[in-house]
């Protein structure tokens, strides 16, 4: 073998390795990946109650509702179909009806969403990137600027 022959070779194998260990790091990165679904998203893949995911759109106006121990039930919609949401707990202060939301949880067998943690916007002009991506695909979210 030649010294460039060589030189070939080693920098082929080296390549190799960092691909394999990219590709590596990439599959164990897979299981903890959380994505974000919209409620057409939820019916369209067919997402089995239990299935542990992320929810996002916007609280649907006049369905926000509170009853005791801090039970608070609400609609997320992308502006086609609309998920009913269940949640136990403190929400942040500026959740509230037509605002940008997304709910970590599951699905019942029922179809209604199980949240055990609520997010909401922060100020005025923040909407998490996949809520506001989700609503531009569908029409329903304009840029504010």
């Amino acid at each position: 073998m030649t010294r460039k022959q060589r030189r070939f070779a080693l920098i082929g194998t080296g390549l190799a390795v960092l691909a394999l260990a990219a590709a590596l790091v990439l599959s164990a990165l897979k299981e903890s990946i959380v994505f974000f679904n919209s409620p057409t998203d939820l019916v369209e893949k067919h997402i089995a109650p239990g299935t542990r995911i992320r929810l996002g759109g916007l609280v649907k106006p006049g369905s926000l509702m509170r009853g005791d121990n801090l039970l608070i039930r609400f609609e997320v919609t992308d502006g086609n179909r609309e998920t009913p949401v269940v949640y136990q707990g403190i929400v942040p202060d500026l959740f509230r009806e037509g605002q940008g939301v997304i709910a970590e949880g599951a699905l019942d067998p029922q179809g209604t969403f199980r949240a055990d943690t609520i997010l909401a916007k922060h100020d005025e002009k923040y909407m998490p990137r996949e809520v506001a991506d989700a609503l531009k695909k569908q029409g329903h979210w304009k840029d504010r600027q």
